[in-house]
């Protein structure tokens, strides 16, 4: 079945371009103009997307074909925009950046959507320059469907009207040209930009789309979108389990980096998700299970410290055998420690012997390949699953521990082991989308629904 999709990527030359802002103003914009806009961003970022579904009025997805196979890719976004009237996808750094080979940049995915692409260049110090770069994304790889350009942070009108008049020249159309502006700027941090869960105000998109709506040829980004050809829809919908369990999420400032999607495959494999709040809940809801996910608990510490009831409550669930996992921040908040960028050390959860130390610099970021050392509650042992590192921090085991994964760079092929995987705890720096390996949500939901089973087997009535 074939399924119509008007659909258009905002690309750039490399990252800092000012795609975030020009796409969420675009979103924002369109949403305005009373149409359903599903946003998306290529890649493993869960910033982004907060932006782009502030403005959209609806949750943002992400495309990527390394943590998920590409028809795995396609399938989220024919599910996700299919109430849609128009999907925009903002692509990650450079419109050719991605892994090794190129995998999951933005050239790629929107060939495979076989979606049309519209280029921002930063303007800024360069005259006809632009141009020649946008002449050369055009030829680098004329499979990509690349349409016509927009200028971002041109300093004047006659700055504009060089520019402008330089890559019309190619006869590539200028569909929007917006001028410099910091009104517009969101406030940074160590991982970039300040997520949506502690900037979710309104006020900032519509500085910005008041800053976009002028600036964009509308009509020409519509006609462009809804020129995409229609994209073959296949029905493969995976059976829902009919094993229910309880699975609780820490959701809060602290930990907020969830592929929507990726939690959609757990509800399918059985899980019912309700969120909690590590920063100001007293305890775990009642559950058979629990998720945490990454974010900023490094930003949080002295709150999480704080909060002893909290921890209590989390060591008694872990003595239970309650099964655990955690990814990147929600690791951190495991381990006995955290010393934040100031040195102080703030005491956490203690189930995983590790301290944690943030450090000046990015320790790394890339994906990886993590194959599982031993089984644990989500792989069998030697499996390999597909993800992402993205973190400041260190961590330092306080003695010998078993390791979880071994880690492989996909860019150097560089080795290592990493996290902690005992009974019914995992944790690591690993970034998963369970899209990508449903046999690894399926796992987790099984351990928590005979880990429920036992429990209330084992229940006494006073």
């Amino acid at each position: 079945m074939d399924a119509v999709r008007p659909r258009l990527f905002i690309a750039a030359a490399h990252s800092g371009s000012g795609k975030t802002t020009i796409t969420s103003g675009i979103v924002a914009a369109l949403a305005a103009r009373g149409l359903r806009v599903h946003p998306y961003k290529v890649g493993p970022d869960y910033i982004d997307p907060g932006y782009l579904g502030l403005a959209a009025g609806r949750r943002a997805d992400n495309l990527d074909t390394w943590l998920t196979d590409e028809a795995a890719m396609k399938k989220i976004f024919l599910s996700a925009s299919e109430e849609a009237d128009i999907s925009i996808i903002e692509g990650v750094m450079g419109l050719y950046d991605g892994g090794r080979g190129g995998i999951s940049s933005t050239a790629q995915i929107a060939k495979a959507l076989n979606a049309p692409v519209l280029l921002v260049i930063d303007v800024r110090s360069m005259g006809e320059s632009a141009a020649a770069i946008a002449k050369g994304f055009r030829d680098y790889d004329p499979e990509v469907d690349l349409r016509g350009v927009i200028v971002n942070r041109y300093g004047s009108e006659n700055h504009r009207e060089m520019v402008c008049e330089a890559i019309k020249r190619l006869g590539l159309p200028v569909v929007g040209a917006v001028p410099r502006s910091r009104e517009a700027e969101v406030r940074e941090r160590h991982l970039g930009l300040l997520p949506v869960e502690e900037n979710g105000n309104r006020e900032h998109i519509e500085n910005v789309r008041k800053m976009i709506e002028p600036a964009i040829d509308f009509d020409t980004l519509l006609k462009i979108a809804q020129s995409a050809p229609p994209l073959r829809a296949e029905d493969n919908a995976a059976p829902r389990s009919e094993k229910r369990v309880t699975i609780a999420v820490a959701r809060d400032e602290a930990f907020s980096f969830y592929y929507p999607e990726s939690i959609a495959v757990l509800e399918a494999a059985g899980a019912e998700i309700v969120n909690f709040s590590p920063l100001n809940d007293e305890k775990i809801p009642d559950c058979g299970g629990l998720i945490f996910g990454g974010g900023f608990p490094e930003v949080f510490a002295a709150r999480l410290a704080a909060n002893t009831a909290m921890k209590e409550s989390i060591a008694k669930a872990a003595a239970s055998g309650m099964p655990i996992y955690a990814e990147c921040g929600g690791f951190m908040y495991l381990t006995r420690e955290i010393k934040d960028f100031d040195g102080a050390a703030h005491r956490m959860c203690g189930l995983i012997p590790m301290s944690c130390k943030m450090n000046d610099s990015l320790r790394t970021v890339g994906y990886v390949t993590a194959k599982a050392l031993s089984d644990n509650v989500i792989a069998k042992k030697g499996e390999e699953l597909r993800g992402h590192e993205f973190h400041f921090s260190s961590a330092e085991p306080d003695c010998e521990i078993p390791h979880a994964f071994q880690f492989t760079k996909n860019r150097t092929g560089e080795s290592y082991n990493a996290g902690y995987a005992k009974d019914n705890i995992l944790g690591s720096y690993l970034h998963l989308h369970f899209a990508g390996f449903p046999k690894a949500a399926e796992r987790f939901v099984e351990r928590c629904w005979e880990y429920n089973r036992k429990s209330l087997l084992n229940y006494k009535r006073p």
